[in-house]
């Protein structure tokens, strides 16, 4: 009753008319950037960072959250009319979404795309509403000892499973960690690291940080495979209504993606690639048609679309509870708490419960929006594939130097900005994932505060981390690390001996 009292509460937040207009911006936003070819949410959020420092922390939650939906359901329309998927949870949706297309039934796709993904956030949100203080209680009974051991649990599964080889993953996040060293030492007071530059002492700005590797580093590389060719956009052709045959297709790969999607989010790097290739798998061996599965089966983007936007909840729910960020877009979310001096976790719930139940409340809202909006608009977000794409790419690169710049006028942070983002493309090119590196930054100076706490606490004593008499929740967090580090090591060396 507790948790319906606090939702209530967190309605009467998000209904207020400032938060339903932030609510509706985050939204066209989150669907129109999402629209745009290899723009996902992750950029989106980063790039939207610096213009938001301003804003009253709860009102751009909610407005974060919008995008977040929006730009997950809004990379469909990219798969579906111009086989492009706008960020990686769309790819799968390009398969049959984009032979709906060549068919004529594009009008469709778009349509069970959007159906299923109100479905699936709507449910998942529910999911969302009840796990989140479950996960609270949890994480009450954390101590230095325990923390430390979940953020180890956070650096090995976004490095060991992001990315393809677990040695740049490893790399990206040693890098991210030295940057987090930078600064003043929050125990003895000693500097770090600043080469003597004076505005390095506070430590690099994760704000910085977050838009030079995902805004500039990514818009440099995806401008330097662009190659000028004429895409082909297929129209949207007759009534956007499904069929009866359609509905009746389409229903339950939404509810099997929804209960697919949400807990692959929730756990540490689900993201929204695993959830969207086990649902085509689940739905291409359920079907009474597999042959159709390539060709233009509605079941293949409606189930994979509804794992999508599931699994966009899902990863709320650690990163709320816990501090954890499962996905880049997560980390980029904690980079903003950051940017507020927040920090994700039991104490925001009792600190700030206004912010964490109107977000939640808020989601309801913005997926109801998406549909209203996504459905009458589908023709109007078509029209935004039209944009030259080197004025894309030139806009967004000098929206994101303003936005910075704007923080706190300094030409340093520009040129860091600059420094980061090369940094960032030379990442790109070589195949180094760089949410690793926003984990470590983030995450890297929380981690050795509860080290030390924790050896404070022990007396040096090391046992702490690996008594399972003592400190069971330590040791199990420890041995899943050990496990999210060998499996995946583990699969790839097998997949490697296959082939």
């Amino acid at each position: 009753m507790d948790t319906l009292q606090f939702l209530l509460d967190g309605f009467l937040v998000a209904l207020a008319p400032g938060n339903l207009i932030w609510a509706a911006i985050g939204v066209l936003v989150g669907t129109a950037i999402g629209v745009l070819p290899g723009i996902g949410p992750a950029l989106t959020v980063a790039l939207l960072l610096p213009v938001t420092a301003g804003l009253e922390p709860t009102a751009a939650f909610i407005m974060f959250g919008g995008i977040y939906y929006g730009a997950m359901y809004g990379g469909s329309t990219t798969s579906i009319l111009l086989n492009t998927p706008g960020e990686s949870g769309s790819i799968v949706t390009a398969i049959d979404g984009h032979a709906m297309a060549r068919k004529g039934r594009g009008a469709q796709a778009l349509a069970t795309a959007a159906i299923g993904s109100f479905v699936a956030g709507t449910i998942a949100t529910l999911l969302l509403t009840f796990v989140a203080p479950l996960m609270v209680r949890f994480s009450l009974m954390f101590g230095p000892a325990e923390y430390f051991a979940l953020m180890v649990v956070a650096f090995i599964t976004v490095t060991a499973v992001l990315g393809q080889s677990a040695v740049l993953g490893f790399a990206s996040l040693l890098s991210g960690l030295a940057l987090g060293l930078i600064g003043t030492d929050r125990q003895t007071g000693v500097a770090r690291l600043t080469m003597n530059f004076p505005e390095l002492l506070d430590g690099v700005g994760v704000v910085i940080v977050a838009v030079g590797l995902f805004a500039v580093g990514e818009t440099l590389f995806q401008a330097s495979r662009y190659r000028f060719q004429k895409e082909e956009i297929y129209k949207i052709r007759g009534s956007i209504w499904m069929s009866r045959e359609d509905w009746k297709r389409s229903w339950r790969p939404w509810l099997r993606g929804t209960f697919i999607g949400f807990p692959i989010g929730a756990l540490p790097a689900g993201g929204s690639e695993i959830p969207t290739f086990l649902s085509y798998a689940v739905e291409k061996r359920l079907s009474k048609n597999p042959e159709e599965f390539g060709h233009g089966a509605i079941e293949a983007v409606a189930g994979p679309e509804a794992a999508n936007n599931a699994s966009a909840a899902g990863v709320l729910a650690p990163l709320l509870a816990l501090g954890l960020p499962t996905s880049a877009t997560a980390a980029i979310m904690l980079a903003a708490f950051q940017q507020y001096g927040l920090q994700p976790g039991p104490m925001l719930f009792a600190s700030n419960p206004q912010l964490v139940w109107g977000l939640i409340a808020s989601l309801y809202i913005g997926n109801l929006f998406l549909l209203l909006i996504n459905l009458p608009l589908a023709g109007v977000w078509v029209k935004l594939l039209l944009i030259p794409r080197p004025w894309l790419y030139a806009g967004i690169l000098i929206f994101a130097t303003l936005g910075v710049y704007s923080v706190n006028n300094s030409v340093f942070d520009l040129a860091l900005l600059w420094v980061i983002g090369l940094a960032g493309f030379g990442m790109r090119l070589l195949n180094v994932p760089v949410a690793p590196c926003i984990v470590g930054l983030i995450l890297g100076p929380m981690a050795e505060q509860h080290l030390r706490r924790a050896l404070a606490i022990s007396q040096g004593d090391l046992s702490v981390f690996y008594n399972p008499m003592t400190h069971p929740i330590a040791v199990t967090l420890m041995a899943t690390a050990l496990v999210a580090l060998v499996v995946p090591m583990a699969l790839r060396f097998r997949s490697a001996r296959q082939a």
